[in-house]
């Protein structure tokens, strides 16, 4: 189990690695259309739409392993203060509550993914692209939420055991 954890965990910081790379595309559309609408007076219709398609992968494939290396915003008032049975209790609790959310996330997301896939949904501008890549990153990473939630339980064992 605990293999699996460690394999699970290093796949998502892997797609963490790739995916953060995907601001600096962002930021490379953003500025291409800035001086391509103020410098050259030709606007483009598919730069900003691009970007914010890209910013989906950005944005939640990073989740999983921002919640094994605890990057996500989080108040930790009791939590920075808590240590023994209190603190492993919290952190069983936190990543219970991640695997909740990211089963609810999955439960709305797959089918609406799947529904843009079978009708080949487009974004209906004048670029037009096809976007159900971009819907379909959401119940993938909703998936590796949970699956990151529960590697962070199998990994918490040794905790337990210690105690």
């Amino acid at each position: 189990m605990h293999a699996a954890a460690r394999a699970l965990t290093a796949l998502n910081k892997a797609l963490f690695s790739l995916t953060k790379w995907l601001v600096y595309a962002i930021a490379g559309l953003m500025l291409f259309e800035v001086f391509s609408r103020y410098s050259l007076e030709n606007p483009t219709s598919w730069a900003p739409e691009l970007a914010a398609l890209l910013f989906g992968p950005f944005f939640l494939l990073g989740g999983p392993y921002l919640l094994h290396s605890g990057g996500h915003v989080a108040v930790d008032i009791l939590s920075a203060r808590a240590s023994g049975r209190v603190a492993l209790a919290l952190k069983i609790c936190a990543a219970l509550l991640a695997l909740l959310f990211g089963a609810i996330l999955l439960w709305f997301s797959a089918p609406l993914a799947l529904q843009s896939y079978t009708y080949g949904e487009t974004s209906y501008s004048a670029w037009n692209p096809v976007i159900w890549p971009a819907k379909a990153v959401l119940p993938l990473a909703a998936l590796l939420l949970m699956l990151q939630a529960l590697a962070e339980l199998v990994l918490l064992a040794p905790e337990r055991e210690a105690r």
